[in-house]
């Protein structure tokens, strides 16, 4: 909103601020971190007054997470709200990649809305059935696909491997809206410990601001023999956005948690993180910026394969983080090692910018 009316008066004076990315991008970041914070505790309140024993906690957990009973969830909206706001303010409102990723946002945010509020109304850990729940987050992301896809060229980069790519032509709208649904649901699994998959989503869209800025630039992109993406620069200030709005549901999301993030968090932001890996050409670096995530998806996956095959488990618990508490480590040490694997996968992934 801010750009088009600067554009209007000309970038004159204080306005011509406006014109640059970086700039919008760190205006984007405080401004969505002064609506969280001020938004948080009336939110909280909220939750905990609507929701009376808060979020639902499995009887075959670990034990310590019994005394977490009473938390409100749906803490996503807090994020959501922010997020958008700060959005509308500073970015361009013409752009197609922004609006994509919004919608992946916002309907993935609907969909672990549903997800958490079946699971308070009916103090079950079940929620929204599976199938339903991936069919609804196909269609959105079959819908953010088409939109972003029609503006890229149809080939897949592979860091490390290929300099021209794999083309994959009309695949590459079921590739993406793969890429999408699988990242969503990658970082909801995350999503079991207070503020473990908040920082790790932070890293990735910080990494993905630097990422979908060079992106932008034809010089920068030549330079580093990354593919060039007309009005991917824009996707910084969405990236900066959920930083910003990361940081103010961390505040309150920091151990002991006052409030859980939620499906309606979780799903939107691993959405997000999937469309912008999508609209800036990058997905296979979003498997290794968030390669935490894909650990996490992995081990539900092997421990349901292999569990269904021989009757028993590879891991003691999953997702992953579970495993590491029933081994005896706290859960403060298992979230900030995990923190420390995702700042270590996030410079393992800007690297690849210049190993092509």
């Amino acid at each position: 909103m801010l750009y088009l009316l600067a554009e209007w008066m000309g970038f004159e004076g204080l306005f011509n601020l406006v014109r640059y990315q970086t700039f919008r991008s760190g205006a984007t970041l405080m401004t969505a971190l002064v609506i969280g914070l001020i938004i948080g505790p009336r939110f909280i309140d909220l939750l905990r007054v609507r929701q009376g024993k808060g979020q639902p906690i499995r009887e075959d957990g670990p034990q310590s997470h019994l005394a977490k009973r009473g938390t409100p969830t749906m803490g996503g909206l807090m994020i959501l709200t922010s997020l958008m706001l700060s959005l509308l303010i500073w970015m361009d409102l013409r752009n197609p990649f922004v609006w994509a990723c919004v919608a992946v946002t916002l309907g993935f945010g609907i969909i672990g809305f549903l997800d958490d509020y079946d699971k308070v109304t009916k103090a079950s850990h079940k929620g929204v059935s599976g199938r339903v729940r991936l069919l609804l987050e196909f269609i959105v992301a079959g819908v953010a696909s088409y939109i972003v896809v029609s503006q890229i060229s149809t080939v897949l980069y592979v860091p490390f491997l290929v300099q021209s790519g794999i083309p994959l032509g009309p695949f590459y709208y079921v590739f993406a809206a793969l890429v999408i649904v699988g990242a969503g649901n990658a970082v909801n699994l995350t999503d079991g410990l207070d503020g473990l998959a908040t920082m790790p989503v932070i890293i990735a869209a910080g990494t993905f601001a630097i990422i979908s800025y060079l992106a932008g630039r034809a010089d920068f992109s030549e330079y580093l023999g990354i593919p060039h993406v007309p009005g991917a620069g824009e996707l910084a200030i969405f990236c900066a956005a959920i930083m910003g709005a990361g940081l103010a549901f961390l505040w309150f999301n920091a151990p002991p948690a006052a409030v859980f993030m939620g499906d309606t968090g979780s799903l939107a932001l691993g959405g997000a993180l999937g469309a912008i890996a999508v609209a800036s050409h990058h997905e296979i670096v979003l498997a290794v910026v968030g390669g935490l995530f894909v650990f996490e998806a992995l081990s539900v996956i092997i421990q349901v394969f292999w569990f269904k095959r021989t009757g028993r488990r590879v891991f003691r618990m999953a997702p992953i983080h579970h495993h590491f508490e029933q081994l005896g480590w706290s859960e403060s040490k298992v979230v900030i090692r995990f923190w420390i694997v995702a700042i270590v996968l996030a410079l393992i992934g800007l690297s690849t910018l210049k190993l092509r």
